[in-house]
């Protein structure tokens, strides 16, 4: 009643058959069941997806341009990294590196958060709320699914996921969708210990589907001091890997 739709058409609707809804139904709709930001954009994929009569299939990017490369190293002071919608790290800083170092263990394969998260006992240290952060991975995942469901590659890591984690397949049954632009994040970290640090998402233009992710600490906080040393430790790695042996 309130989206002004009739039962048997709001419950074909629900059945997942968007087949020709119109976007004024749809706007209706979403306001009727008050839905917020992230869930409007989901419901309008969906719509969009059931509209579409070819299936494009697009290859996922696994890089960057060199030039946003060279912007990820000048980034000194902050842990940075570009991540595709599958939500494969594609680029990444020595401090981005450095923070999810666990994540870079099996050199074969493209580091993946939903993989860590869900499959690598590193994850329960490294997150101070495990439980958020999973929620935030499944909540990426599903939207990504409705922005393209014709990706095999995601539809493969989603049935791996699901496949080998009751944790995750319980969270996916709950259809939660959620914008990922900015927050708080806390960290154990093994080296440095807490970290309590902002993120921000940048969308690249030049590349649709990866987004530029940025981690920040408050100036003079424990844990500015605390990137600050992970970074000091970083580079001793570093001079430590290219110093060539004189004995």
């Amino acid at each position: 009643m309130l989206a002004g739709v009739s039962v048997e058409y709001y419950a074909r609707l629900e059945r997942g058959n968007l087949g020709g809804v119109s976007e004024s139904v749809l706007d209706a709709i979403a306001r009727a069941l008050r839905l917020d930001e992230a869930e409007r954009a989901h419901l309008f994929d969906l719509a969009r997806a059931a509209n579409t009569t070819t299936r494009p299939r697009r290859k996922p990017q696994r890089q960057v341009s060199p030039s946003v490369q060279r912007i990820l190293d000048a980034m000194t002071t902050v842990p940075a990294f570009v991540q595709n919608g599958r939500l494969d790290i594609v680029a990444v800083n020595r401090l981005g590196r450095a923070l999810y170092s666990p994540m870079f263990d099996d050199p074969a394969r493209a580091p993946n958060f939903a993989r860590f998260i869900f499959f690598s006992p590193h994850a329960t240290d490294l997150y101070v709320d495990w439980d958020e952060a999973a929620n935030t991975v499944v909540a990426l995942l599903r939207t990504e699914a409705g922005r393209d469901p014709y990706d095999k590659g995601l539809s493969g890591l989603i049935g791996e996921l699901s496949t080998r984690s009751e944790e995750f397949r319980t969270r996916w049954a709950t259809h939660i969708v959620r914008l990922h632009q900015t927050g708080r994040k806390q960290f154990h970290h093994p080296v440095v210990g807490a970290l309590d640090l902002t993120f921000d998402v940048m969308d690249l233009a030049a590349s649709p589907d990866l987004k530029l992710i940025a981690y920040s600490a408050e100036p003079g906080s424990a844990s500015a001091d605390a990137l600050n040393l992970l970074a000091s430790w970083t580079a001793s790695l570093d001079q430590t890997h290219t110093e060539p042996n004189i004995s």
